[in-house]
Parts: C-alpha cells; sequence; structure tokens
C-alpha cells in the first residue's frame, strides 16, 4: 500500500511541477490529490523517494522536484498512454488530409506536431531505398536539356535536369520512358537497379551515352546518401519559452540546425522499435550530450513491410509526458496510413 501510495505521489510531483515549474510541497498535494492520508504522511513519503533519488529539494523549506530517475520511473510506470480524443483525432485527420503530396503532408504534420506538444517537432522523410517506383517522366525541355522526373507510392517526386552535347530524339525520349515505366513501375530501389542494368544494353544505337545518363541518374535518385536523408523541424521558438529549463541552451539550438545530428539521434533512439512504437529517451539517456538536459519522444512511420522513417518531439525533461507520447503516437499512425493508401 505504502509503495503504491509513493509512486501516487511521486505522479502528483511530476504532474503538478510539469504543469507550475514550481516546487511541490506536501500540503499541495493533500488538496489536490485524493489519497486519503495527511500532510506529515506524504512528506514521509516524500522523504522516502528523495532517499531513492527520485525527487529533490532545490532549497530550503521549498517543496520538491522529480529528478531525471523520478522521470524515468513515472514515464516507465504509466498503465497506459491516454488515447487523444475523438475530436483531436478528427482534427488531425482533418488538417493532414488536406494534403496534396509527401512533400506536403510531412511539412504540415512537423507543424502540427509543434503545435499540439509546444515542443520542437522533427520529421524525416521517407527513404527512397525502401519505396517502390511509380512513374518515371522524361521531359524534353530544350534541344540539349532534359528533365528527369521520378515519383514514388508514397509521393515523393525527385527531380535531375541531364544535358548533353547533341540534341535528343523525340523518339529515343520516349522509347526510353515507355522502356523504364513499362519494365520498372512498382519495383523497389534494387530490382530497378537490376532492370536498368537491361535496359542500358537495349539503347539505340548512336544513344547509348543518353541511356546510360539516365539510368544512372534514375538509380542515383532512388540510392541517395546518408548525406542527402532530409528532416524538416518546426517549432524553435518553444525552446525560447523554456529557456529556464537549460543550463546551456546555446548548445542545444546548434545540435538541432544539424540535420544530420538529429537523423543520427533518432535512428539510434528508434533502433529496436517498430513502426507504431514510442520510445522515451530522458536526460543523460540521450546519446548525444547535446541533449543532456532534454526528453526525446521519438517514432516510427512506415508501411506494413516496416518503419521507414523517424519523427518525434524534442524538449526539456519537465513536459507533459502522456499527452506527448498520445500525440506522437497518432501522428505516426496516420502518417502510416497515408503511406499505404
Amino acid at each position: 500500500m505504502a509503495t503504491d501510495r509513493r509512486l501516487d505521489v511521486l505522479r502528483a510531483i511530476v504532474s503538478q511541477y510539469v504543469h507550475t515549474r514550481e516546487p511541490v510541497g506536501s500540503k499541495m498535494i493533500a488538496a489536490t490529490q485524493d489519497l486519503g492520508v495527511s500532510p506529515a504522511t506524504i512528506r514521509n513519503d516524500m522523504a522516502v523517494l528523495e532517499e531513492n533519488d527520485l525527487i529533490y529539494q532545490p532549497h530550503t523549506s521549498a517543496g520538491r522536484v522529480p529528478t531525471e530517475k523520478g522521470y524515468r520511473l513515472f514515464v516507465d510506470t504509466l498503465s497506459e498512454i491516454k488515447p487523444m480524443s475523438a475530436p483531436e483525432k478528427r482534427a488531425i485527420e482533418t488538417f493532414l488530409g488536406q494534403c496534396v503530396d509527401l512533400e506536403d503532408v510531412v511539412n504540415r504534420t512537423v507543424r502540427l506536431l509543434a503545435q499540439v506538444t509546444r515542443q520542437v517537432a522533427v520529421v524525416q522523410y521517407p527513404s527512397l531505398s525502401t519505396s517502390t517506383l511509380l512513374r518515371v517522366e522524361l521531359v524534353d525541355l530544350a534541344p540539349h536539356r532534359v528533365l528527369l522526373i521520378v515519383i514514388t507510392n508514397e509521393g515523393r517526386v525527385e527531380e535531375r535536369m541531364l544535358e548533353f552535347p547533341q540534341q535528343v530524339p523525340p523518339h529515343v525520349i520516349s522509347f526510353l520512358r515507355e522502356k523504364l515505366n513499362d519494365e520498372c513501375e512498382n519495383h523497389t530501389a534494387d530490382k530497378v537497379r537490376t532492370i536498368v542494368d537491361e535496359i542500358r544494353n537495349q539503347a539505340p544505337s548512336g544513344h547509348q551515352n543518353f541511356v546510360e545518363a539516365v539510368c544512372s541518374a534514375l538509380t542515383e535518385l532512388l540510392h541517395p546518401t546518408a548525406a542527402e536523408s532530409r528532416v524538416v523541424i518546426a517549432g524553435m521558438s518553444h525552446l525560447t519559452r523554456s529557456h529556464v529549463d537549460f543550463t546551456d541552451i546555446g548548445a542545444l539550438l546548434d545540435a538541432l540546425e544539424e540535420h544530420v545530428v538529429l537523423l543520427r539521434l533518432l535512428s539510434e533512439l528508434d533502433e529496436e522499435h517498430s513502426s507504431g512504437d514510442v520510445h522515451v529517451s530522458i536526460g543523460t539517456e540521450n546519446p548525444d550530450g547535446a541533449f543532456a538536459e532534454t526528453s526525446v519522444i521519438s517514432g516510427t512511420y512506415g508501411t506494413s513491410s516496416g518503419a521507414v522513417a523517424h519523427l518525434g518531439v524534442i524538449g526539456p525533461t519537465r513536459m507533459d509526458y502522456g499527452r506527448t507520447m498520445s500525440t506522437v503516437r497518432a501522428v505516426a499512425s496516420y502518417l502510416s496510413k497515408y503511406l499505404a493508401s
């Protein structure tokens, strides 16, 4: 009974501190929580929690605030993540349902996450290497220029301008466009690479260089390097309102500007989690020292074949964990549905 009550006291301290940023005292807990015990008993429970390094007293005569270890126990003992309400889910679906393509849905998603959680939001674009090819377009723009357009099943569009020393006849462009679409449609990047190797050998006489250039560009667009992985970020202004939670906000801001750092952080945190799971990393649990005073709530989204990209929320350890976890999970679920549609 005492252990359960102490957990309730810890939950009360975390909840109150998250919303007020003021140390929480025993009288406040007794007045706001139906624990059925006196403030004196609550003070005894708080003493035990402090001995176990779950809370601490910032200064004499003050109430208590959670430690990093206390936040971790709080998150680990959440019986369940409270789902978003039906109106909240409808609002998300309505807002994201207006998207016209993948670019639009990613940008809307990151803004939505930042707005709902009031934290920094990060969304990674799906990797092209796990996508399937939907359509290839070759547009003859000028006598020596051809625009290659690659469209994937998720609605992602990649382009590359190709220049040639001599004009490419329209019938050669049409031949290659039809050949690529007939043989590569609905195949993964790895399969497309194998197919274009065969198409290279079928190039019309005198136009091998053109076919080679297009085939090489296509495989490169479908196999981006790690440096080409993209993320979008929103909500940086929320950090200015939480600057009191950090001793060195400058290092954090610098890290957030480095997209490679963000990609590595999300990948390392979620590498053992499948699509739909939510992972919480608190304080020094984060692998990068710049995030030692933050909590990162992250997840993955993708198709039924597996997770293809990450998304997450970054903020001070003093955050509303239940609501933020629920939001990340709901948005990840919607993005997965979008990719599957």
